[in-house]
């Protein structure tokens, strides 16, 4: 019986590939008016000066072609490297650069740029009167600098920065000197794979539990280690931006850290080392961590760091020894680190899970003992010698603990406010910040030394109202100093000036585009300072409309409702699509919090369902997929259940407006929203098709856990049973398109599970489409990919929702 089974298989496999070749056809475009959106010049993205007092523009452009995005790529160590570019494969880049005063308006055209640059990694020097960037040219990424006093472009190096492990390749020292990462100059030619191995590859366990997830593009071979050594190796130089002079920095080394002290005088550095790891990212792989002086000669060896391939199971596992380094931003040196103290294991019963440590410069002494955390540590807001902010967190509660203390004073830690993070009406906001004399982030205070102020999303059953509050240290009160009224959305961008009270938001309404503003909290004035256009007019007269509804068992859920600009109630009801992302909560009282807000500006991306209210559909968009587990029960125990209790509400809800017509409802999502959509098909018949999009389907091949599922396999195999869709194919009766980047990385979502879901969907006699797109990860980047995608979508609905 298994020998036929297995032939069965192997057969409609083979048959499943000979149908992807007949069915190959060139890029196609949706209808005009689709494309037309797709291709709408992009609004500027916008950087602000530490001082607020300067904005650079920075003209985004647009989508790239399927041409640049098939150029030749290492997916290697969990990194994606352009060997020719010795960067970043898939980073956006931009066109463009402008300044623009914030406190009287002027505007600076940047001159002197090459033609058609693709910038990236621009950032502000410490005194915010210059910018760095870098260009990505045909062979290598070149170092640039643009002056506010003059706005002519420099190239400060040829095209050898390293950008190979992302991140910014260089670091501010002060505002005259920067730290960079170059190619080594004596490297020669790529190596060349050997045409026959020397022997296997292999990898042995010596019966210590290593629960790892399933990770993308790591290292397979020998000859993926030396790809790895030779394209990220890197030299340090020095520049002196005056007289333009470029000294080497230490030895060539593979950093993945590199972070000057506060005061310039040493440079923090993290080295990656062999052995190498086939199972982890290069995240994961041993590290040297050390301080080196400004000559780039070793000062102290902080800790040897072995390979984390055995962390263990659950979401608050780390990594045992030093982690998460960093500067004390109010000191001149004074490195902190954090060290686990239940070996790095949440399932493990102790009273303090990690410990803060500290060394002072000249660090030839032993480190010294700070706070400790009851949960995982989860950073630290530097302020001066009497206060500092510390944050820890705990998934399995969702705790989430706000602490002061006297930096360098273990006892004097004490909780300013202790929350769940899934209570969004409750969070009192971040922190303000603003720079020091050493060019650092410390807490923004008043003169007293009393008061800090507080910025936030300002969620309500009324939606995200924004704010600015202060917070009193003596009495722990807060008192509002602002915040975002009807019928506009406006966040608190950056505080200028608490003295005179001066904000930089960015506004925008149902009707307006997002631009920002220097508002005046004590005049309550508001002056524009950009004037973006709406780039996509063709949506005139489309309104959100935030709708509020009841799940059969009292749960509050809410979702955005779309429609056609000429839209009457006497058209009657239209085919509809819904597009959600289901999201675990641990308490129902969060899961009903309204999120979002009416008065927000429609934002279109690749992403977006929005494109197909153009074309008669209502669009339902991000309609609340809680899944909730209170108490000792988790949220996956109900999952299916739960998922399709919250669509029929929806379905129910649009039905009930007459806007909606119930039989004709397609349900889309987007990776885990991919997996509901084949979920809600397997165990409902609620709608007319579905769509998913880079989505996973049997749990088993992530057997690990997966998006917020803490327990393996081996804990809970029926949740893993029950949850994949895979497991309950036969039981698809609706027509599901799915679609998938050839090049996906994201953990879990393999391309192989749409191609194997197809397979048996086909083999079952469900009606089925698998689409492949070249080149594409996770998230798409190509204009004639997304193109496409909108045409298969588009396609799909008209033939099996829309129906006329």
């Amino acid at each position: 019986m298994k020998r036929i089974i297995l032939f069965t298989i192997t057969v409609f496999l083979i048959f499943s590939n000979q149908t992807f070749c007949q069915s190959d056809l060139i890029y196609q475009e949706p209808p005009k008016a689709i494309a037309d959106l797709v291709k709408a010049p992009q609004t500027p993205a916008v950087s602000i000066n530490p001082e607020g007092t300067w904005m650079v523009l920075m003209d985004r452009s647009g989508y790239p072609s399927i041409e640049e995005l098939s150029q030749p790529e290492l997916r290697i160590a969990g990194l994606r490297i352009n060997p020719r570019t010795n960067g970043s494969s898939r980073s956006s880049n931009y066109t463009g650069l402008s300044f623009k005063s914030v406190l009287n308006g002027r505007d600076i055209v940047v001159s002197g740029l090459p033609e058609n640059p693709q910038i990236e990694n621009v950032s502000w020097s410490p005194n915010g009167e210059k910018i760095v960037f870098t260009i990505n040219k045909i062979d290598g990424i070149e170092m640039w600098m643009v002056s506010i006093n003059d706005g002519e472009a420099k190239k400060l190096t040829e095209a050898v920065v390293n950008d190979a492990m992302g991140g910014r390749p260089y670091r501010w020292i002060n505002s005259e000197t920067i730290l960079y990462k170059s190619v080594l100059s004596n490297r020669g030619d790529a190596p060349q794979e050997p045409l026959a191995p020397k022997g296997p590859v292999i990898q042995e366990s010596a019966g210590e539990k290593a629960p790892v997830r399933t990770y993308q593009d790591l290292l397979q071979n020998q000859y993926d280690e030396t790809l790895f050594d030779y394209y990220t190796t890197a030299q340090l130089f020095l520049i002196d931006l005056e007289n333009q002079s470029h000294t080497p920095f230490g030895e060539p080394g593979i950093y993945s850290q590199v972070s000057p002290s506060p005061s310039g005088e040493y440079v923090f550095i993290t080295q990656i080392v062999r052995p190498y790891s086939y199972m982890v990212p290069y995240s994961r792989f041993a590290q040297e961590a050390a301080i080196l002086d400004m000559s780039g000669n070793p000062v102290k060896t902080i800790a040897e760091i072995p390979v984390a391939e055995n962390i263990p199971k659950g979401f608050g596992a780390v990594r045992t020894g030093p982690r998460n380094f960093t500067w004390r931003a109010d000191k001149p040196a004074t490195l902190y680190w954090i060290e686990a103290q239940d070996e790095g294991d949440p399932n493990k019963e102790v009273d303090i899970r990690d410990q803060a440590f500290f060394l002072e410069a000249p660090f030839d002494g032993e480190k010294n003992e700070d706070i400790t955390f009851k949960l995982r540590a989860g950073g630290m807001t530097w302020g001066n010698n009497e206060l500092a902010i510390a944050y820890e967190w705990w998934w399995s509660t969702r705790q989430l603990i706000t602490s002061m203390f006297v930096p360098g004073n273990r006892e004097s830690k004490s909780v300013i406010w202790e929350r769940s993070y899934e209570d969004r009406y409750n969070d009192p906001g971040n922190f303000q910040t603003r720079q020091n004399e050493y060019g650092e982030e410390v807490l923004l205070m008043d003169k007293s030394g009393n008061t800090l102020y507080l910025t936030g999303t300002g969620a309500s059953p009324e939606g995200n109202r924004p704010f600015v509050r202060e917070f009193n240290l003596k009495n722990g009160k807060t008192k509002e100093l602002w915040r975002s009224e009807a019928p506009y959305y406006e966040y608190p961008y950056q505080i200028i000036d608490m003295k005179d009270m001066l904000v930089l938001t960015r506004r925008e309404s149902i009707e307006q585009p997002p631009n920002y503003y220097l508002r005046d909290l004590k005049k309550d004035k508001l002056i524009q300072l950009t004037a973006f256009k709406d780039p996509y007019p063709a949506l005139k007269g489309v309104e959100k409309q935030v709708v509020q509804y009841k799940r059969e068992d009292g749960l509050d859920l809410k979702g955005d409702l779309y429609m056609p600009a000429d839209y009457k109630k006497a058209d009657g009801p239209l085919p509809v699509i819904m597009w959600a992302y289901p999201s675990e909560f641990k308490s129902s009282d969060a899961a009903g919090q309204v999120q979002g807000s009416p008065y927000e500006f429609i934002r279109l991306g690749w992403w977006s369902p929005l494109y197909f209210v153009t074309q008669g559909y209502a669009v339902f968009d991000d309609p609340s997929m809680p899944v909730v587990g209170e108490g000792d029960e988790e949220p996956n125990d109900t999952f299916r259940k739960q998922l399709v209790m919250n669509a029929k509400a929806a379905i129910d809800k649009l039905a009930e407006m007459g806007v909606g017509d119930p039989e004709r409802v397609a349900i889309g999502g987007h990776s885990y929203g991919a997996f509901m959509t084949a979920n809600l098909l397997a165990h409902s018949d609620l709608f007319a098709a579905g769509i998913a999009r880079s989505g996973a389907y049997n749990r088993t091949l992530t057997p690990f856990g997966f998006q917020s599922e803490e327990r393996t396999y081996w804990d809970a195999p029926e949740i893993y049973y029950e949850m994949s869709p895979f497991m309950h194919a036969d039981k698809i009766n609706e027509p599901l398109l799915m679609i998938h980047g050839e090049a996906d990385n994201n953990s879990g979502t393999f391309p192989m599970q749409s191609e194997r879901m197809y397979a048996a969907m086909k083999g079952l006699g469900g009606t089925a489409r698998l689409v492949m797109l070249p080149h594409e990860s996770h998230g798409y980047r190509a204009e004639e990919s997304i193109l496409h995608m909108l045409w298969e979508m588009n396609h799909w609905l008209e033939k099996y929702v829309k129906k006329d």
